[in-house]
């Protein structure tokens, strides 16, 4: 359902390949996909998870000219046949990278905390990104080539939260487009519950919290504590003045530990912000990298456009190159799925 769902035809398109990332699948993943035509496939021998599946496919598509990657799905939950609506954004250069809003509020499968922890998250990540995202965990997406240079995944679950915290602070424009899911087909792969997600993704928000923003958790930690060792601080010195000090030493213990954990935070976030600093020289360094890694195939490919590429375990996608320097003239779409 997935494969024949996606567009062989694209306005502004010219070349679509789809590329299969199976994840170490049991499920004759690759075997489906080759019997329906599918060329391109990247196959880890074991599990490796989402984040490097999707980083290993966006890899082989630019490595193969890709100039727009769109994520999907195998499992069937987004319209694939919404893709040449997703990618028109960075076809005639308004965004970087567009993500598919599930209207989540609305989705029958989809349990009232489950909704809830949904328009946290999604609350959580724009704030981190300065961005106005509806639906930030949204895997149906599309990303330019000049994006997907600059973004870097390093976590190890899921990356919707990370590339959007990344492409925020990066500058990039991003865009969101309401799409209505598919009915549920079988139960999530990612996580065996809510709370396995709601605790890897938290941690992944933590871990880009601290990358790009470090003030917002250890500023916030350490003025709290210090508040907190305040307290019993002004507390001694009150029973102190009273000629009372002597039975409230417990005070000034417990006072004294909040005051070194707050210089503690402090002192990371010095730390912390250092190496933000360390990391943007790197990160540009990179860049730099993966341009001589991945040429443009096209004199304006430095400009807009990228890839689309729709990956992960049991995944498909497209990807897109364009071959024009103007919107009117046809684009070409290659590079994998």
């Amino acid at each position: 359902m997935v494969l024949a769902s996606i567009p062989t035809r694209i306005p502004g398109i010219e070349s679509i390949e789809i590329l299969i990332i199976d994840d170490g699948s049991t499920d004759r993943t690759v075997e489906v996909a080759r019997a329906h035509g599918v060329k391109h496939v990247v196959s880890h021998v074991g599990t490796m998870g989402l984040a490097r599946s999707f980083r290993d496919g966006v890899d082989y598509a630019l490595a193969h000219g890709a100039d727009i990657v769109v994520n999907t799905d195998g499992d069937n939950q987004y319209p694939q046949e919404r893709i040449a609506d997703l990618v028109q954004p960075l076809v005639n250069g308004s965004a970087d990278i567009v993500i598919a809003d599930r209207q989540t509020a609305t989705t029958p499968h989809f349990s009232p905390f489950k909704k809830l922890m949904q328009r946290v998250g999604s609350a959580v990540v724009n704030k981190a990104a300065g961005t106005d995202l509806p639906d930030a965990a949204s895997g149906f997406r599309a990303y330019s080539k000049v994006a997907l240079l600059r973004l870097n995944v390093v976590t190890t679950f899921s990356y919707c939260m990370e590339t959007i915290i990344q492409a925020g602070n990066k500058r990039l424009r991003i865009a969101s487009m309401p799409v209505q899911t598919n009915p549920k087909a079988r139960e999530s792969r990612l996580f065996s519950h809510i709370g396995q997600h709601m605790a890897r993704s938290g941690s992944a928000i933590v871990r880009s919290y601290l990358m790009h923003k470090p003030h917002y958790i250890l500023g916030a930690l350490g003025t709290l504590l210090l508040i907190l060792a305040a307290i019993p601080f002004v507390r001694f010195a009150v029973f102190w003045l009273q000629g009372n000090g002597a039975g409230h030493v417990q005070s000034l213990i417990f006072g004294t530990a909040m005051l070194i954990g707050g210089l503690l935070s402090f002192a990371l976030l010095v730390i912390a912000d250092l190496q933000r600093t360390n990391r943007v020289l790197l990160e540009e360094t990179l860049e730099r990298l993966k341009v001589m890694q991945y040429p443009p195939t096209h004199k304006h490919d430095d400009e807009s456009a990228g890839s689309v590429e729709q990956g992960s375990t049991d995944r498909g996608g497209a990807s897109a190159k364009r071959a024009a320097s103007s919107p009117a003239v046809p684009h070409r779409l290659r590079g994998a799925r």
